[in-house]
């Protein structure tokens, strides 16, 4: 045999030399990253298998069967069936009804068509979290279902009674009584905070009625607002979740559930790769509530709140930058009133929990038992305070809504200022433009289209009620209190705007 050296033929040209020794260094760096333990690419790999993980739980996944009958009115009509609205609908019904009634007098009970009745079916997920037969799925797999059945991964059906269900959270806890001998598979709640964007995630279920289903992804982001409710706080993840997956389990790789799934997000109607699920730790708490109450009992402060801008940050002082709920209404008998909490109030800590947006406050406060004392850390005029506030319970009650505002022709101004036209509330204006008896402040008259007011939707009609947290009353309050803040250096300024009804809401403008 020849040496190794000598069976190498020599490059024909320059180029063919420099592509050789290219291709030699790479090959010595490629050896050299080896030898000291670089990370090989192996991290874009999966895990080999999900088998496992599977058969540990599918047997704790059912699949739920939810009925609904209701009355359906019968069709008395011999003759054709007209749109509704049509000129001649009255003149056909009048026609086959004595059509009906040939041989005189009115049909007598007996002989009037019974109601029909119509049964209407959905199919959906969920998962055994109690051997003794608690099944968690989500409020809209069973709506108001007169019938539930449970399907066990062996087939087996088990009628399912309502323990108790939240719209709000979109969850329901069932029962079953598991059959004698044949005990129930259970599985435990994890952590959902301890999930990583990147973390895998298997999802089962009962995706278009196909029965237990597998699919895996990662989880693709924390902390979801798709405004579906007031607590919204979903992961999001891309592991396959289609109609009929809605209550199954999210399971990390330990086997824990670590989110409950909900929603997705398809302008197809099937998965996108874009799914949602309630995290454990949200609703563990609330099944904890359904099981023992049979309702959800939610911490209530009393306030209304909205979020903090760049510009709102700066007009408030606020140091540190967004952050935190601004406090833009107090309820008059709520906790939060008691607390000596005040409108212009930034809420940036609850009971010890961070702020970082208002989206987090009704969360936050709705998580924390009623009756408890808390403290809540305030930024009032650019300085912290801390409340102690007992809160109260909040009741399922139907938000007023807000007046509308009329909008006639504008009354000539006492004042333009930051593209507004301000007057005085006399009784003329209060009575054109409905004002709330009681409500004092500057009247906004007109608002430059092209202005950052409109952008803000202040409208005319409405009334400034503060300016730098100082209250006003005639125009050249307004222009006195902007000239100061000036003055100090302030880039923008917060208005407390109210509506005709009395509702009110911060506004910031720059005023520079």
């Amino acid at each position: 045999m020849l040496p190794v050296a000598s069976a190498v033929r020599a490059p024909r040209s320059r180029a063919l030399q420099r592509s050789l020794r290219s291709a030699l260094a790479a090959a010595a760096l490629a050896t050299s990253l080896a030898v000291a333990g670089a990370p090989a690419p192996a991290f874009a790999k999966g895990p080999e298998s999900l088998a496992d993980l599977a058969d540990q739980v599918t047997d704790a996944v059912v699949n739920i069967s939810a009925s609904t009958t209701v009355d359906a009115r019968p069709n008395t009509r011999s003759g054709p069936q007209l749109p509704q609205g049509t000129p001649f609908e009255d003149l056909f019904e009048e026609f086959f009804n004595k059509r009906g009634q040939r041989g005189g007098g009115d049909r007598s009970e007996a002989d009037r068509p019974k109601p029909q009745q119509r049964k209407s079916n959905s199919l959906g997920s969920g998962f055994i979290i109690d051997a003794s037969g608690i099944v968690v799925t989500n409020n809209h797999v069973i709506g108001d279902a007169n019938d539930i059945q449970v399907i066990l991964h062996n087939g087996t059906k088990l009628k399912a009674e309502i323990i108790g269900k939240d719209a709000k959270i979109d969850l329901a806890v069932l029962r079953v009584k598991p059959e004698a001998g044949k005990p129930l598979k259970a599985v435990p709640f994890g952590d959902s905070e301890k999930m990583r964007p990147g973390d895998w995630v298997i999802a089962i279920g009962n995706p278009f009625g196909l029965g237990g289903s597998v699919s895996a992804g990662i989880v693709s982001a924390r902390g979801r607002n798709i405004e579906s409710g007031p607590y919204d706080n979903y992961i999001q993840t891309d592991a396959a979740i289609n109609k009929g997956n809605s209550g199954g389990p999210l399971f990390n790789m330990n086997g824990e559930v670590i989110g409950i799934n909900t929603a997705i997000l398809s302008p197809t109607g099937g998965s996108v790769g874009i799914g949602f699920a309630v995290p454990s730790n949200n609703a563990s708490q609330v099944i904890d509530q359904l099981r023992e109450f049979g309702e959800v009992r939610r911490g209530w402060l009393g306030v209304r709140i909205q979020n903090v801008d760049e510009t709102t940050a700066e007009a408030l002082d606020m140091k540190d930058g967004v952050k935190g709920a601004l406090v833009a209404g107090v309820d008059e008998k709520g906790p939060a009133k008691a607390a000596g909490l005040e409108i212009g109030d930034v809420i940036v800590k609850f009971n010890g929990t961070a702020v970082k947006s208002s989206s987090d406050l009704p969360r936050i406060v709705a998580s924390t038992p009623v009756g408890k004392t808390v403290d809540v850390l305030v930024i009032r005029k650019g300085a912290e305070t801390t409340k102690s506030v007992t809160l109260g319970r909040l009741e399922d009650t139907e938000k007023p809504t807000l007046a509308s505002v009329k909008q006639p022709e504008p009354e000539s101004a006492v004042r333009q200022v930051l593209g507004l036209n301000l007057s005085g509330i006399t009784d003329e204006a209060r009575k054109r433009y409905s004002l709330k008896d009681g409500l004092k402040g500057v009247l906004v008259t007109r608002v430059d289209p092209n202005s950052t007011a409109a952008d803000k939707q202040i409208k005319p009609g409405e009334v400034i009620v503060e300016v730098g947290q100082e209250a006003v009353n005639a125009p050249a309050d307004v222009s006195k209190r902007i000239d100061q803040l000036k003055k100090d250096g302030r880039k923008s300024v917060l208005l407390l705007v109210a509506s005709a009804s009395g509702d009110v809401r911060f506004v910031a403008l720059g005023i520079d």
